[in-house]
């Protein structure tokens, strides 16, 4: 081979080898920038969304730190209560019957819709803790985890306020955040023992048996009791405050005001 076609021989060979690491470096860009299809999954129930980042705005200037921890406290404290009902309506599917909706979902989204306030003709219009009365009135034929689901919500949400948002002008009060805990546990108690007049269970909640225990209710709940008991214990240091605490038997207790 002369030596111009050598050169014109190794000049060809240099660019395809180019070319194909263009192509190379093409396939690794569309596979590190393309989103891959998950694979089907059933969908998720009895479970709490992921926590999600809300985007900054100009508002959050106006915040403090206490403020965005209110913030996140009562947001939890919501989310545990909205799985607490749609737990319930799963372990006592006859309610769920009472309220004319088809699944669990949507009758939380109901309950839970601030269109509604928290008033709803079928509890005429009770809510926290005449709602949670009611849900556990061996009398009350309406639908007991509804009654229960806005009771407790509401509760949370009148000790925050009945506010979503919290600025440095805001103040929460440490005693009604404690008494709101004290009445969670009450609930938790009632939850567990409250029966009808032959005896059974007025809602199912927790099961021990032995071959499948299921005290996730127990758990939901711990987590609620610590989330207003913590911010208590801020907002007391916060005010320069002392939270009088309440001792009264578990079975005799009677819910606190707030």
């Amino acid at each position: 081979m002369t030596a111009r076609g050598h050169a014109r021989a190794t000049g060809a060979s240099d660019a395809c080898r180019r070319c194909a690491a263009w192509a190379l470096a093409a396939c690794l860009l569309a596979a590190c920038t393309s989103t891959p299809t998950p694979p089907p999954t059933a969908p998720a129930t009895g479970r709490r969304p992921p926590p999600t980042e809300a985007p900054f705005k100009l508002s959050d200037l106006a915040k403090s730190d206490i403020d965005s921890v209110a913030e996140v406290h009562l947001h939890e404290s919501i989310a545990s209560a909205r799985l607490l009902m749609e737990k319930l309506y799963r372990r006592n599917p006859r309610e769920l019957r009472k309220s004319n909706l088809p699944t669990p979902e949507a009758a939380v989204a109901r309950a839970f819709d601030p269109r509604y306030e928290w008033r709803f003709p079928e509890l005429s219009s009770q809510r926290g803790i005449e709602a949670l009365q009611t849900a556990f009135r061996p009398d009350f034929a309406g639908d007991r985890v509804l009654a229960f689901g806005v009771g407790l919500g509401s509760m949370i949400a009148e000790a925050y306020n009945d506010k979503a948002k919290f600025y440095v002008t805001d103040s929460l009060d440490a005693q009604r955040l404690y008494n709101a805990a004290r009445n969670i546990e009450i609930a938790a108690w009632k939850l567990a023992s409250a029966r009808g007049p032959s005896g059974e269970l007025l809602l199912l909640s927790n099961e021990m048996s032995a071959g499948a225990p299921n005290l996730s209710f127990e758990r939901e709940i711990g987590k609620l009791v610590a989330y207003q008991d913590t911010l208590a214990l801020v907002m007391a240091q916060r005010t320069n405050r002392t939270i009088r605490r309440v001792s009264q038997g578990i079975a005799t207790a009677v819910f606190l005001p707030l």
